[in-house]
């Protein structure tokens, strides 16, 4: 019984993380239409608004590997759940734009904290066929949150001050989380008779017989400095590759992007305005959180190498086909942000969530989160394209880069009506709407693929390949690149498109999926069904 309890609060404690990264990405999309008209925000300050949470995320992924690995994970998740809970209090109570950033800034080192913390803590804390089905729940977690707060935005959309209902409700899963971590043991790793809680049944880390091999050779925690990541102790350097190379290939394959133009792909193929902009946030959500269920189911079936080969292929596929398409029948690019503080006029608004987080995922990594994750990441990874607009005009126009993507883009309707309507070039009508149906289920199949592969798999395989001495350091040392990374990214975007051109940059995409299958054959060992310990042993030895 304790240990069915155990392993509910546990994913409990995944899903709700994940929940709240994806939240807190989601919502600053709708939020931002009613903020810029309370705080008459020019564009710069938009950006500025949106970016604080990447600044604190970052900040988080620093500093917060030395608090999971000194203070424990249980620690570390607690006070991520205070640090969000006076977050949210100071964005639900605030009236200036500096305590805004504050605010935004205090959330997402929250988030961004609790995302690595949740992963490692519930992948100590399960048995090993399950580590892969509960770590994967945060992935779930952040795209139920992303349309968690597509829903809210919607319902708060003509509400005055609405937006201090969508930064305060952030505060109900923190509790809930915050609540739920309080009857969990502490983490197993941290402590010196984690042996004694496994005969107790409390925690259920392995079969019987490797139990009674455990207490035969009892595994000795050893202790790391942060630089041992770069030397050749226990093999440590190709682990910190295979960590590096997940996150960044994660990035790399154009993930923050190709979703930065999927309400575009809608208006292409005929889904005009407001069907366009829902069908571009839910539509894709829904997408999301099935490929992520699909992914928990056989994380531990099929292993993670096989998900995460599979998901680059569909994804190198994916994005070689859209920059195929893209040459005969162009998509129209918009790099206009102009701000405004007329109630009366039409917004429009791209939001491209950074996983890894979550990742995020964000991530969620996020990743992340970054999960998403951001992502995640986290992720995040973990990104997905919010578009909500007031009620008079619905249209979605992608921004010049990250901030600009990620923040508020208006422009008059006319503009963005002639800015969907694709140049026909050489082919025909019939011939175009073709090409535009099969870029929209490319990018679906895209968005598919990336939730079952670099999704939940980066995230799990990094809260697996470390030892305990260093696992939050090293964790946290990955998510930095990864939020880096996805700065890069969607940054370099639109001067890659004006240097040489839309198709090439999502071929260059294909040719870096393609790359990642190499990578992942050769260097990420497979490490479905074994215990923590083990795949510690494995890598030791492994030159």
């Amino acid at each position: 019984g304790r240990a069915l309890l155990v392993l509910l609060l546990s994913a409990t404690v995944s899903l709700l993380g994940g929940l709240i990264f994806g939240y807190e990405l989601g919502i600053i999309s709708g939020a931002l239409l009613q903020l810029q008209i309370d705080f008459h925000l020019s564009c710069f300050k938009q950006e500025v608004l949106v970016s604080a949470l990447l600044i604190g995320a970052l900040l988080a992924s620093l500093v917060g590997g030395i608090l999971i690995d000194r203070h424990g994970r249980r620690k570390a998740i607690l006070v991520s759940n205070l640090v969000l809970l006076v977050g949210s209090l100071i964005l639900t109570l605030t009236r200036s734009f500096i305590v805004l950033v504050i605010g935004r800034m205090t959330v997402g080192f929250a988030i961004s904290v609790s995302s690595m913390a949740c992963c490692i803590y519930v992948s100590e804390m399960v048995a090993a066929h399950q580590r892969g089905l509960l770590v994967s729940l945060y992935e779930a977690g952040i795209t139920v949150g992303i349309l968690l707060s597509y829903a809210l935005n919607y319902i708060f959309a003509d509400v005055d001050e609405g937006w201090r209902y969508m930064f305060g409700l952030a505060i109900a899963p923190a509790a809930m989380q915050f609540l739920s971590i309080l009857f969990l043991p502490v983490n197993p790793v941290k402590l010196s008779s984690w042996d004694s809680d496994c005969q107790k049944g409390l925690i259920q880390l392995q079969d019987p017989e490797d139990r009674a091999a455990a207490k035969r050779e009892p595994y000795k925690e050893k202790h790391y400095s942060f630089l041992d990541l770069f030397r050749t102790r226990d093999n440590m350097r190709r682990r910190t590759l295979v960590g590096l190379g997940l996150v960044l290939f994660q990035q790399f394959t154009g993930q923050p992007n190709v979703l930065g133009y999927a309400s575009k792909i809608f208006h292409s193929v005929g889904f005009q305005s407001n069907s366009s902009a829902i069908l571009a946030s839910v539509g894709l959500g829904a997408i999301k959180v099935v490929a992520t269920l699909i992914a928990m189911a056989f994380a531990d079936k099929a292993g993670r190498r096989v998900l995460l080969m599979a998901g680059c292929v569909v994804m190198a596929i994916s994005v070689t086909t859209i920059g195929l398409t893209s040459r005969i029948a162009p998509l129209a690019m918009a790099r206009d942000c102009k701000a405004t503080a007329d109630p009366n006029a039409s917004h429009n608004l791209t939001q491209d969530t950074l996983t890894p987080v979550s990742s995020q995922t964000a991530v969620s990594p996020i990743p992340p989160a970054v999960k998403s994750q951001a992502g995640s990441g986290f992720a995040a990874t973990r990104s997905l394209t919010k578009a909500f607009a007031s009620p008079q005009s619905r249209e979605v126009v992608p921004g010049s880069s990250l901030t600009q993507k990620t923040g508020l883009v208006v422009q008059a309707k006319e503009e963005a009506a002639r800015s969907t309507d694709p140049p026909f070039g050489g082919a025909s009508w019939a011939e175009h709407m073709v090409l535009n149906w099969i870029t929209l289920l490319s990018m679906m199949a895209f968005v598919s693929a990336f939730s079952i592969g670099f999704g939940p798999m980066t995230w799990l395989v990094l809260s697996e390949i470390y030892p305990a001495g260093i696992r939050g350091r090293a964790f946290a040392f990955c998510n930095s690149f990864n939020w880096a990374a996805n700065l890069l990214i969607s940054l370099s975007f639109l001067d890659l498109i004006d240097a040489i051109g839309f198709s090439w940059v999502f071929l260059l995409y294909g040719l870096m999926g393609i790359m990642a299958v190499i990578f992942i054959y050769l260097f990420v060992p497979e490490t479905k069904g074994q215990s923590l310990e083990e795949i510690d042993q494995q890598f030791s030895r492994k030159r």
